[in-house]
């Protein structure tokens, strides 16, 4: 790959002399949390009462019962979309980290694609959890709510190579990947 252009895909997003050091996606999987609990539990009694009402109601004739049908189709959203979408996502989910910034792209049906970046600079604050597989912090996003603020991270989240990729944004920070990786470009 030439230095002087950007790699199939990249024209017009990556910056003059700007190169791409890694790419990689999330490890995919359903990863449970003790905190997706109480809306677990929460959702199935909630689908547990619609479908105790949908039986009931179909006893009594008629059609009446299919009201109970949208009821039992929340409280099963409820219960499993909190597991479920975060699973389906990452399957829909790209990282790159460049000499620059770090890349997040993504393409899910009635979501679209799209692509953000985030600068790597020497006072972005980098948060790395060394689990298997690894997550890297690097941005954050605060929401108002009606309650206040949210603040969300933002990162390359479960990667398999992350001691690589942390080691490669503390050269960014430091300044040490611009000219010093031409002859070890890997990718």
């Amino acid at each position: 790959m030439s230095r002087a252009t950007a790699p199939a895909g990249w024209e017009g997003i990556l910056d003059p002399g700007e190169r791409i050091l890694w790419q990689g996606r999330p490890v995919p999987g359903i990863v449970w949390r003790p905190q997706q609990l109480v809306s677990f539990l929460f959702g199935l009694a909630f689908a547990g009462f619609a479908f105790f009402w949908m039986v009931m109601a179909s006893a009594a004739g008629g059609f009446m019962w299919m009201f109970g049908l949208i009821h039992f189709s929340v409280g099963l959203a409820v219960s499993f979309g909190p597991i479920l979408w975060p699973a389906y996502m990452r399957r829909h989910t790209w990282y790159t980290l460049t000499d620059r910034r770090a890349f997040i792209a993504t393409d899910a049906p009635f979501l679209g694609r799209r692509l953000k970046s985030y600068p790597i600079e020497r006072d972005t604050v980098l948060s790395y959890d060394a689990g298997t597989p690894a997550t890297i912090h690097f941005a954050e996003v605060v929401r108002r709510t009606k309650n206040g603020t949210s603040r969300s991270d933002i990162g390359f989240v479960r990667i398999a190579d992350g001691p690589e990729v942390y080691a490669l944004m503390r050269q960014i920070q430091r300044g040490e990947t611009a000219g010093e990786r031409d002859g070890a470009d890997h990718g």
